[in-house]
């Protein structure tokens, strides 16, 4: 797409294989912009016919020869300074970015966090990223929660950023986390199959729900340490806190996890030097190792790995320490 001027607009001509579909999709087909960039748009009022008529509805069907006019209102800027931080950089090219993200660090800005976020360091990393939406948040394609660690891609394109929220949309991506839950499940290897949606008394939690919105997480044991287990999860949709709600329900709390595990604080039972990293966790013990998909643009298979970060090195280690493993 080229880089619209003064007018600010798009013109897209329907083609003969695009005849017969859906509004939305076809647009976003033709343009740079996300499936949910252009739904926008349209709820907005900013796209119309050649006939001048504003369209609102997002499945209408459009036929070969028709023209439609995207309005792009200019991008909404959250003005933010560019920090220096340190990043942890797995993978750079042109087009993204694979990060190591710390425990600690918010992904975007919000209330109560207006610096000092992993946005902010993008911004002095790079020199241009696109937004989303039709607002300044640099490149952020997924998120992770803030004291959740490890791989996260960021895209430094429009383009590169179109292709990877679509296999996010269509969960075309490898994405695996490593867990340390207290508890043993009675099963090696289980779907969880639940829909999560906002808990109906902690707004700031989310909880399984059957108005919720389906979730899928496919989860294995990896290894059992005397009553605590280290899971291997597999993402297939990507809910807020989705891992955290979903193990919770299953009674397999994350260790340090502040909002869906009760405190705890291990006595002379749990043996050292267990115990004592146990309590010396200051986050949850929930890390994104692993991240596989094609490149939004060369179409190479890209497999990225991110190391522990030390406090869940030394977690693994005394665990194995105290307990063993059993396989």
């Amino acid at each position: 797409m080229k880089e619209l001027t003064e007018e600010q607009t798009l013109t897209i001509t329907i083609s003969s294989d695009a005849s017969g579909k859906r509004l939305d999709a076809v647009l976003a087909a033709g343009s740079d912009f996300s499936r949910s960039r252009i739904q926008l748009l349209i709820r907005q009022g900013l796209v119309q016919n050649s006939a001048g008529t504003i369209i609102t509805q997002l499945s209408t069907k459009v036929w070969e020869g028709e023209h439609y006019q995207l309005c792009l209102p200019p991008l909404q800027t959250l003005n933010l300074e560019p920090e220096a931080m340190p990043l942890d950089i797995l993978f750079e090219d042109e087009h993204l970015i694979i990060l190591n993200k710390s425990a600690g660090i918010v992904v975007h800005p919000s209330h109560g966090h207006d610096h000092g976020t992993l946005v902010h360091a993008l911004l002095h990393h790079c020199q241009s990223l696109p937004g989303i939406n039709g607002i300044e948040r640099p490149g952020i394609v997924h998120r992770l929660d803030k004291d959740t660690s490890g791989s996260l891609v960021v895209a430094k394109t429009e383009e590169a950023h179109r292709a990877l929220s679509e296999m996010f949309a269509c969960h075309d991506l490898n994405r695996q986390y490593v867990a340390w839950c207290r508890g043993v499940p009675n099963w090696r290897e289980k779907r969880i199959e639940l829909p999560i949606g906002r808990h109906p008394r902690q707004r700031q939690k989310m909880a399984v729900n059957e108005g919720g919105k389906a979730s899928i997480t496919d989860a294995a044991v990896e290894h059992v340490y005397g009553p605590f287990s280290q899971m291997r999860l597999t993402l297939h949709t990507g809910r807020t806190h989705q891992i955290r709600v979903h193990l919770a329900h299953e009674k397999l709390p994350v260790l340090g996890d502040p909002l869906y595990a009760r405190s705890y604080h291990p006595g002379s039972e749990i043996i050292e030097p267990a115990r004592q990293a146990i309590t010396a966790l200051s986050r949850q013990a929930l890390h994104a190792e692993l991240l596989e998909f094609s490149h939004p643009i060369s179409g190479e298979y890209l497999s990225f790995r991110a190391p522990l970060p030390p406090e869940l090195e030394t977690l693994s280690r005394a665990l194995n320490r105290s307990y063993g493993v059993k396989q």
